[in-house]
């Protein structure tokens, strides 16, 4: 293919002049064709850093069996056909593959679900494709695709630009320039090896501050300069609490297992049992004491939790991500579009006489018409107001906005006359005035005159009206290029004055918020005046703010003590709110972050739950987890609590596997000591955990207690160990009387002794699934109907199996009638003593939301 060689080099191809460049890879101006696209992305792959293709079905089904303890108890089954125990092997076989297929299937199904709900959100890149304008996800950008760019957009590959316009690019990522670079489309006149002189280049990851441009794409996927540093700048996600603690469960359920295995085969061989089936019995026990379904109920009851996310408008990108979100104490969000309906209206536009005035209009109408950067609600309100005939006017320059100057100055040029006019914070605008006009005079800016503004700037935000500061300067006509230290000896015009209704619910979301736990703090870019009225009208504490040059001025542990005390924030730029979140979470709080803009990113990576809008810039969704279609803080309310309601169900799954096989494998661990035979078989073992693991597979759907969502709910790896400690071996005690009363009742009968223990380890055990689904008492909190009759139904599989042809598959056969009201009792006996130590347990130590 001709444009392999540029797909695989790696060197500056930005001094490489452009029609060379497209010749070499194969395209022009014009774009490719849709076949050629397609040829090329079946040879490139998709344009995606973190994966070049997706693991095959087949392999993924195969990691299924890459568990030690699985393989090992195939090799011993294997032996086990090998000796002429071929019923062995077969039902051995038969009950792995067949867990195995359920955990691929469900697991499969819930991925997939997911994939169409990210998908829905995937950044989505502007190509040229048969000389027409497409929108595609950036995946499927390939080399020699045409791709336009403009404010907010991620760069979706390496290539060279072939126009631009007023374009500035953040790549601190790769370079550490901490400005933006300001872009040219021309040919370099000197060449240079440094990223950073390649001002004709862009560059995969890199976003776009302001300005647009069109760039033919020649490196993607690894094949850019982010791609090869994949390892560190695209590493995954940090893993969440969740995960580390699902891990360390598992590590300690595997350590029981293998000293419970090796125990069991030595005891086996003091005893001089058969080497064989003391080692499959061993195997069998330490699988069964392996929550092996964990992934699978884990992966499906996130995915679930994704998917009615997706119902309440909230797209999950990053499952673990729902953990973090049940987990959340503290949210950080703007109040622009989150407490403000973020519908702003021009209210005024007043001279320095404070009357309105259409001078005043057309200087603001002008800076926000040409200015390249990302149009805000404000813009939008300005230009909505204003009617200037633009064909006058032509844009000579630019200085985009940033949060040091706060402020945005477009250079203009009207018959002969040129103008730089400015707008931004009013106090940032005055400082750059010295003059300022009086009915169309400038006029000299005296300190009365300049106390005079800011008094009614300040009295207008505390009216609640949100203020930009207008100003201009004469400058000469054969000033071509503006900088930041033009901006001095202006005149300043007037204020605009916007207007920006609270939203309708957000007052009772917030109280909402509040009686889950979860405390808002409100980070403005906004004077304190404006952000204390629109707290103050919400019922949020207003008494202690931080204002942005305050936060300077501490030490991050100052910063620490602080942020829990203030829940209004003021004039805070990107990186403050930064460190306020890691201020936040450095004292223990689990920190949510809303933010839609281009500088919101590192806030939204560092955050627990980074969340944004669908209809923020490209270099905000990237960094969120959770995507909203609709910004409004009932659905981060609704959110929450389903965060808690997925975490809640994955723990009972936890609660249930620990403790009833906890109890099992200590039953039969004495039993190997105390009886004259093995307690149970190897295929009895594995029959019982492939029915129980079925009975919990409806979890992932099982009602909530609205008690256990109540509460932010973190993750405690002592209330789990000491739960399965302490009510796991409840079921001993009923194990150790069953052992005594099957060997008095029917002598050493080591069928009938396996049949009897059999039905009453496990018929009980199915319908613990009721007591330990909840910290309530067992009739004040109802099932779903599918775990209802999941556990029902297996128990009722098990105790009919012994009077069935398949009985003796199992080495199971009937036993008498009385022994069936034994059972009866039994179950009512240790449902009672259960359901004391449970209240007991959770009065004592208190709920897992507790933690």
């Amino acid at each position: 293919m001709k444009n392999t060689i540029m797909q695989q080099k790696t060197d500056d191809f930005w001094n490489t002049p452009l029609q060379q460049l497209l010749a070499e890879v194969g395209s022009t101006q014009g774009g490719l064709t849709g076949d050629e696209a397609s040829k090329r992305l079946q040879h490139f792959g998709p344009n995606d850093v973190t994966d070049y293709r997706r693991t095959p079905l087949w392999l993924q089904f195969l990691a299924h069996f890459y568990n030690p303890l699985v393989i090992m108890l195939l090799v011993a089954s294997v032996f086990s056909m090998l000796t002429g125990d071929m019923a062995s092997f077969i039902i051995i076989s038969t009950i792995v593959l067949l867990s195995v297929t359920i955990d691929f299937y469900q697991e499969r199904r819930a991925e997939n679900g997911v994939d169409a709900l990210r998908s829905s959100v995937a950044i989505k890149a502007l190509l040229l494709r048969d000389g027409v304008k497409i929108t595609l996800p950036v995946t499927q950008v390939v080399p020699g695709d045409i791709i336009y760019l403009s404010a907010g957009d991620l760069v979706p590959a390496d290539g060279r630009l072939i126009v631009s316009k007023d374009l500035f690019i953040n790549q601190a990522m790769l370079t550490g320039e901490s400005y933006p670079a300001e872009k040219h489309a021309p040919d370099l006149t000197q060449p240079t090896t440094d990223i950073a002189g390649a001002i004709n280049a862009v560059f995969m990851g890199t976003s776009v501050i302001s300005g647009t441009a069109m760039f033919v794409a020649l490196h993607t996927a690894r094949g850019t300069r982010i791609g090869q540093l994949a390892g560190s700048l695209a590493a995954k996600p940090p893993l969440t609490t969740f995960e580390i603690g699902i891990r360390q469960f598992g590590m300690l359920i595997m350590r029981v297992a293998i000293f419970m295995l090796l125990f069991v085969v030595l005891i086996n061989i003091f005893f001089h049992r058969p080497l064989l089936q003391s080692l499959l019995f061993a195997l069998a026990l330490a699988v069964g004491l392996t929550p092996e379904l964990l992934p699978m109920i884990v992966t499906i009851t996130l995915s679930r939790g994704a998917l009615m996310l997706a119902k309440q408008r909230a797209i999950v990108k990053h499952l673990p991500a729902i953990h973090n979100l049940g987990a959340m104490d503290v949210f950080c969000t703007d109040k622009t579009g989150t407490l403000t309906e973020a519908t702003i209206a021009l209210a005024h536009h007043f001279d320095t006489t404070w009357q309105d005035s259409e001078h005043v209009l057309e200087l603001a109408w002008l800076n926000s018409h040409f200015e390249s950067g990302i149009k805000d609600p404000l813009d939008d309100a300005i230009l909505a107001a204003g009617k200037v005939d633009a064909s006058l006017w032509q844009k000579i320059d630019e200085v985009p906005f940033d949060f040091n100057r706060r402020c945005v100055s477009v250079l203009l040029e009207n018959a002969g006359k040129r103008l730089l006019v400015i707008k931004g914070a009013p106090e940032d605008i005055l400082k750059r005035c010295n003059r300022y006009e009086l009915a169309g005079i400038a006029t000299d800016l005296t300190d009365a005159k300049r106390n005079e503004c800011m008094t009614k700037f300040e009295s207008l935000g505390e009216e609640g009206f949100r203020v930009l500061g207008i100003a201009y300067a004469d400058v000469a006509p054969t000033h071509n290029v503006a900088v930041a230290t033009d901006e001095t000896s202006m005149v300043f015009a007037g204020f605009a004055v916007f207007l920006d209704p609270l939203k309708a619910d957000a007052a009772e979301a917030l109280q909402a918020l509040a009686a889950a736990g979860v405390e808002v703090k409100v980070l403005s870019g906004d004077n304190e005046r404006v952000t204390r009225h629109v707290c103050s009208m919400l019922g949020i504490k207003t008494d202690q703010v931080l204002i942005g040059d305050q936060i300077d001025g501490m030490t991050d542990e100052a910063l620490s003590v602080n942020v829990n005390k203030v829940n209004i924030f003021c004039r805070v730029n990107p990186q403050q709110k930064n460190r306020i979140i890691l201020a936040l979470k450095t004292i223990g709080h689990t920190v949510g972050y809303m933010g839609d803009g281009i500088n919101d990113a590192t806030a939204l990576h560092n955050a627990d739950v980074g969340i944004s809008v669908d209809s923020a810039a490209d270099v905000a969704k990237e960094a969120a987890s959770i995507i909203l279609l609709e910004r409004s803080l009932s659905v981060i309310h609704d959110a929450v609590k389903q965060g808690r309601r997925t975490v809640n169900n994955v723990t009972k799954y936890i609660l249930m596997a620990s403790s009833a096989n906890f109890g099992n494998m200590f039953s039969m661990t004495v039993g190997v000591l105390v009886l004259p035979f093995l307690p149970m078989t190897a295929i009895q073992i594995l029959l019982g955990n492939l029915l129980y693991d079925i009975a919990q597979t409806g979890l992932p759907f099982d009602n909530v207690d609205s008690e256990a969502i109540a509460r932010p709910i973190h993750w405690d790896m002592t209330f789990i160990k000491r739960f399965m400690l302490m009510i796991g071996p409840l079921s001993s005690i009923f194990d150790f009387i069953t052992f005594y009363l099957l060997l008095r009742w029917f002598g050493p009968d080591e069928l009938v002794f396996h049949s009897g223990w059999f039905l009453e380890s496990l018929a009980p055990q199915m319908l613990t699934i009721f007591s330990i689904r909840t910290s309530k008492r067992l009739f004040t909190s109802w099932p779903s109907l599918i775990v209802a009759l999941l556990a029902v139904g297996m128990a009722a599989v098990i105790l009919v199996l012994p009077y069935t042809v398949f009985g003796p598959w199992f080495g199971l056969v009937p036993l008498p009638l009385f022994y069936l009201f034994y059972l009866v009792a039994v179950t009512v006996a240790y449902f009672t003593v259960l359901e004391v130590v449970k209240h007991w347990f959770y009065k004592r130590f208190g709920a897992l939301q507790n933690h």
